[in-house]
């Protein structure tokens, strides 16, 4: 009977959805209505929401009212809180955000604000929350299920931490979609039959650089490049600091420690910054406790400034382009998002790049959140003459060492999709190697579901960790899952198919997602002591073969007693369930062999030289 993955829950019917930017510097969501995508007003009457959420009050205050109180009550306002999605403290410790975190958090970033403890994807959950609100009282009926956008470079870590959010705020994240993906639909792009498109994408706190081919209207990544620690924030901030210099000299007063101060700074330069767009000379005009300071920037001046700025966005573009294999004139479209791009530097040092001039028709703020509302219609089945494109419900991986699961294609994935690792033997002159197909999303074989096992047979005996296996994915448009395990060295191959649309309901997968959530902690750090376990077995192997080597042989009777040792010692704490003993225990172990490790090496070489003349 063929082992059957069930897609049902894509492809089950859709109710209205909407697209949302979910930006560091503001937010914005859209809709499709008759004549295309369109941006759905707020409450308050503006588009945009910004990003800020203030805790002065019981229920906390999202958007342009919350922007406001960054300045009577800064204390008791986060933004910009992008910057620390699915980030730990250790990522942030050069961040300059005014906010104060928990020393005592562990890996997790959680933010003490107005007397309780928040995480990133909580706060982000309130700027959705305020988005969710927006489009019922737009469309006065329920809004529960959006499409929303992420920074192409984001990690694992980060997509996930954006789905948290979005699900604390009550909404089913049909998709995550890649911003310069969704700028690509907005433009309508996907109606050219064939070409190559780079999305330049310089926000608020992220800058993205994105290579994709069209193809018949489906979209292929090329390459992807980028810094998720650069963006207009990074701006803002050095002009900042200029003018906290400039004060201090003026004034004799250093007002950086006066959270507000900064705040109303913040406010003058982002208010120049944005004028230099437009007009050639802007004042940064600043009042504090009585006194005023006042400093005209000049265009030329501003770009003289910012340009290191922006010649660091251009080498991840060059990366891209490299990584890509294609050359600038084989790109056929360049597109601008986000509101740093309206710098009239950053639109010229793009078109010198590219060579071409770059789309900057749409609102760059909203461009990427049209896009997201046109997948969502896509997903919906409101735009019908568009190809849909299926998701894997969960995440497709194989057993490796220590019944750990390595994930190749992860849930949510659109396919057609494929993706490729290479493993290695486990045992000295192994032929058979067994793969194991398992589907889920806990850290452990045992706790997902078994899919399929085949033995890859008769491939070359040698020492383990020598020989190469490459193991395929690939997914097909209609859900058949093609594993494919070959031996690189002698081409030996074999492949096992995985059929759609059996065996788990819409039911079981939502309890197997929230099973993975529920017991994440758990799952790691066994994950952790089981993959420390493997590699304690690997070490304590290679160094009791090494003791039959000669080398060994050499060593002083002190030298191999603190061998022996060390091998004692990590043989202690093995089965303990603390992977930073385990692992101290094996350094300890390595550092005690570096002599024996020497002596092999020598012997090696004479070996080799024997009988050599030079």
């Amino acid at each position: 009977m063929p082992f059957q993955i069930d897609f049902s829950e894509a492809r089950a019917a859709k109710p209205k959805a909407i697209g949302i930017d979910l930006g560091t510097t503001n937010s914005l969501a859209a809709f499709m209505d008759l004549t295309g995508p369109a941006i759905i007003p707020g409450a308050d009457g503006h588009n945009i929401v910004p990003s800020v959420v203030n805790f002065t009050d019981a229920d906390p205050v999202i958007g342009n009212e919350a922007k406001a109180r960054l300045v009577t009550h800064p204390a008791d306002t986060v933004y910009s809180v992008k910057r620390l999605m699915g980030r730990g403290p250790a990522d942030v410790a050069h961040e300059r955000l005014p906010f104060q975190f928990d020393s005592a958090a562990g890996n997790v970033i959680r933010l003490n604000v107005a007397g309780r403890q928040w995480t990133p994807p909580e706060i982000s959950a309130l700027v959705l929350r305020q988005l969710k609100r927006n489009a019922e009282a737009y469309f006065n009926e329920p809004v529960t299920q959006a499409v929303i956008t992420v920074p192409a470079y984001f990690n694992d870590a980060q997509r996930q931490a954006t789905k948290d959010a979005g699900r604390i705020a009550g909404l089913e994240v049909l998709r995550l979609v890649n911003e310069p993906t969704a700028a690509s639909l907005a433009y309508g792009l996907d109606k050219r039959s064939n070409g190559v498109i780079a999305v330049y994408d310089f926000g608020g706190g992220t800058f993205d650089i994105s290579i994709l081919k069209l193809h018949d209207g489906i979209f292929e990544v090329l390459a992807t490049n980028g810094d998720t620690h650069l963006g207009g924030d990074d701006i803002d901030d050095l002009l900042i600091q200029i003018g906290l210099e400039d004060i201090a000299s003026e004034w004799r007063e250093d007002v950086s420690t006066s959270l507000e101060a900064v705040q109303l700074l913040r406010r003058a330069v982002i208010r120049a910054k944005e004028e230099l767009s437009f007009v050639p000379t802007a004042s940064i005009d600043f009042e504090y406790r009585g006194r005023r300071y006042q400093r005209e920037l000049t265009r030329p001046l501003f770009e003289q400034l910012i340009r290191p700025i922006v010649e660091r966005t251009l080498e991840p573009c060059r990366a891209a382009i490299r990584d890509a294999a294609i050359a600038i004139d084989q790109i056929d479209e360049v597109v601008m998002v986000g509101g740093s791009t309206r710098i009239p530097l950053v639109r010229q040092a793009v078109e010198a790049l590219f060579r071409a001039k770059p789309h900057t028709e749409l609102n760059p703020d909203e461009v990427v959140a049209l896009g997201a509302a046109v997948q969502a219609g896509i997903l919906s089945g409101d735009v019908e003459d568009k190809l849909l494109l299926d998701v894997t419900p969960l995440s497709l991986g194989i057993e490796t060492m220590g019944g750990v699961v390595s994930r190749l294609i992860h849930r949510n994935s659109t396919i057609p999709a494929s993706a490729t690792e290479q493993f290695t033997t486990a045992v000295d002159g192994q032929r058979n190697v067994l793969i194991h197909v398992v589907q889920g999303e806990r850290e452990l074989v045992k706790d997902c579901r078994s899919l399929a096992r085949f033995d890859l047979k008769n491939i070359d005996p040698a020492p383990a960790g020598y020989p190469r296996i490459e193991v395929r994915f690939l997914i097909d448009a209609n859900g058949i899952l093609n594993v494919t395990a070959r031996d690189q060295r002698t081409g030996v191959e074999h492949s096992v198919e995985v059929k759609p649309s059996y065996g788990l309901s819409d039911e079981q997968v939502e309890a197997m997602i929230l099973e993975s959530y529920e017991k994440a902690e758990d799952d790691l750090r066994e994950r952790q002591v089981r993959e420390a376990r493997v590699e304690a077995d690997n070490i304590l192997a290679a160094v009791e073969k090494a003791k039959q080597n000669e080398a060994w042989f050499d060593l002083s009777d002190d030298e191999k007693a603190v061998v022996d040792r060390s091998i004692n010692e990590l043989l202690v704490v093995y089965h303990a369930d603390d992977h930073h003993l385990i692992r101290a225990k094996i350094d300890q172990l390595n550092g005690s062999t570096l002599k024996l490790a020497e002596n092999m090496m020598n012997t090696a070489v004479k070996g080799a030289l024997k009988g050599t003349k030079i």
